[in-house]
C-alpha cells in the first residue's frame, strides 16, 4: 500500500494547483454560462442561453463546419500515417535517417505549420508561382484557392501534415516490436500481403490507431489558431466562434461565449471518457 501510494503523494502539489486551476476556472465558467455574471448585473441562473445557442444557425453551422474538418483531417492522418510506418516497417534496412525525417513535423508549432501551409499553398505562395514559372498556368491568380475557402481545405492540409507522422511514430512503435514471423507464418499458409496486412497486422494495431484517433480528433476540435488563421469568413470552428463571443464588447453577452466553451469542453470530456474506455478493453483483452 506504501508503495502504491507514494507516487501520488510526490504528484499531489503540483496537482492541487493545476486542477485547482482547471476546476475553478471551468466551475465559473459554468456558472457563467447559466446567466449568473454580477460583474455587469446578470444574478439569475437560467438555460435560456443554452437554448438559444443550440437554436442558433451560425452555431450549428460552426459546430458541423469544425465536426467535418476535424474528422476528415483525422481520417486522413489515420491511413497515411498507418500505412506509412507499415512502409518503413517493411523496409529491410531501416534507415535512421528516414525515421527522424518523418518525425520532424511533430516538434513543428501549429502556427509554425500554418505559416509553411500558406507560403507553399496560397495564391501568391511557393506552388503557384512555380506552376506560373514552368508556364502551366498563365497567372499566379489562377492557381486554385486553397486556402480561406468554405470547405476548409487549408485546415485540413495543416492538421494532416501535423498528424500524419504522429499516427506513424505512435503505430510504428507497435509495430517494431512484432516478429517478422507473423507474416512469415500468414504467407507460408498462403495468405497474400494484402491479406496479411488486413487480417494479421491491421487487428494487432487497431486500439492504438482507435486511441490515436481519439487523440488528435479531440485536439484538432478544440484547437483555435489553425482554423483562426486559415479558416473562411462563414462559417468559422468553434472555438474561434467562442473566441470572437469572449471578446465582445459587449459584456452581457459573456455567456453566450461561455455556452460554446462548455459545449467544447463536454465534448472533450466525452472524448476522454472513451479513450479511457478504449484502454480498459484493451486491458481486458490482454488479460
Amino acid at each position: 500500500m506504501k508503495y502504491k501510494m507514494k507516487p501520488y503523494i510526490l504528484l499531489l502539489p503540483i496537482m492541487i494547483v493545476i486542477l485547482g486551476i482547471f476546476a475553478s476556472g471551468l466551475i465559473m465558467a459554468f456558472i457563467q454560462s447559466l446567466g449568473h455574471f454580477e460583474a455587469v448585473g446578470l444574478h439569475e441562473y437560467t438555460l435560456r442561453y443554452y437554448k438559444e445557442v443550440l437554436n442558433s444557425k451560425d452555431f450549428l453551422s460552426s459546430l458541423g463546419f469544425s465536426l467535418y474538418t476535424s474528422l476528415v483531417s483525422s481520417i486522413i492522418a489515420i491511413v497515411l500515417g498507418v500505412l506509412l510506418s507499415y512502409s518503413i516497417f517493411k523496409t529491410k534496412n531501416n534507415n535512421r535517417l528516414v525515421e527522424s525525417i518523418y518525425k520532424l513535423p511533430i516538434i513543428v508549432p501549429h502556427i509554425v505549420a500554418v505559416l509553411l501551409v500558406y507560403n507553399i499553398l496560397a495564391q501568391s505562395g511557393i506552388l503557384s508561382r512555380m506552376l506560373y514559372s514552368i508556364g502551366l498556368i498563365k497567372e499566379p491568380t489562377q492557381f486554385p484557392s486553397l486556402l480561406h475557402e468554405r470547405n476548409g481545405l487549408g485546415i485540413i492540409i495543416a492538421y494532416a501534415w501535423k498528424e500524419i507522422p504522429f499516427v506513424a511514430m505512435v503505430t510504428y512503435t507497435i509495430l517494431s516490436n512484432l516478429s517478422h514471423n507473423l507474416s512469415e507464418v500468414a504467407l507460408n499458409l498462403g495468405a497474400t500481403k494484402r491479406q496479411v496486412f488486413f487480417h494479421v497486422i491491421l487487428p494487432i494495431i487497431m486500439p492504438t490507431i482507435f486511441s490515436s484517433f481519439i487523440i488528435i480528433f479531440a485536439f484538432s476540435f478544440g484547437a483555435y489558431e489553425v482554423p483562426f488563421l486559415l479558416g473562411p469568413t462563414y462559417p468559422k470552428a468553434l472555438p474561434v466562434k467562442a473566441f470572437i463571443e469572449y471578446n465582445n464588447p459587449d459584456l452581457t453577452n459573456r455567456p453566450y461565449a461561455m455556452v460554446i466553451n462548455m459545449i467544447l469542453t463536454f465534448v472533450s470530456i466525452f472524448l476522454v471518457w472513451i479513450y479511457q474506455k478504449t484502454f480498459e478493453l484493451i486491458s481486458k483483452y490482454k488479460g
